[in-house]
């Protein structure tokens, strides 16, 4: 049995490229071709004696956040941050407070993660980027979630791209029609 050919519109073309190339769709992508992949991006870290203690204090948080020890954890953040206010720490504290279900407090972090974060420091901006868009859609405020997951995307991070798919308000439309397109086709 010969397969029927599904034809798409132009329009419908038009939706299908606004949904799997958001950045497109916001202006973005046109402007800035060469996208450097997030696994690429790097810290600069600041001249400080206090830098060591700092970054092993950070670590122990990390830690401690991964075994769910979640108090001990936002501690040892507190004392790095006591050292030096890093941006980096602000974000990995950012995550504890999440975990431990203190939203506010930690769109605080973010929000001073990224005041923080310098074009030298584009691996911790891109994920506080989109760590605070994460914490915006669970707030389900999903133009801050947008926004921020352009910037994400902007640097690189695959994951803010596929963010940026599943919120696009085209999604819907596009299911509803790739679902009559394929009805079409029994």
């Amino acid at each position: 049995m010969p397969q029927a050919k599904l034809q798409l519109s132009p329009h419908d073309q038009q939706v299908l490229e606004s949904i799997f190339n958001p950045l497109e769709l916001s202006g973005i992508g046109a402007h800035n071709v060469e996208i450097q992949a997030e696994m690429e991006l790097l810290d600069e870290q600041p001249d400080s004696p206090f830098l060591p203690a700092s970054r092993e204090l950070e670590l122990q948080g990390v830690r401690l956040a991964e075994r769910g020890e979640l108090e001990q954890a936002l501690l040892a953040f507190e004392k790095a941050l006591y050292l030096m206010e890093r941006a980096s720490i602000l974000n990995n504290r950012a995550q504890a407070l999440r975990l431990a279900k203190r939203d506010q407090e930690a769109l605080s972090d973010l929000n001073r993660a990224l005041e923080l974060a310098t074009e030298k420091q584009a691996r911790t901006k891109c994920h506080a980027h989109c760590q605070r868009g994460v914490l915006h859609r669970k707030l389900e405020n999903l133009d801050a979630a947008r926004a921020d997951f352009e910037a994400a995307a902007q640097l690189g991070s695959k994951f803010a791209r596929e963010q940026l798919v599943e919120i696009n308000p085209f999604a819907a439309l596009c299911n509803q029609m790739l679902r009559q397109a394929f009805d079409q086709l029994k």
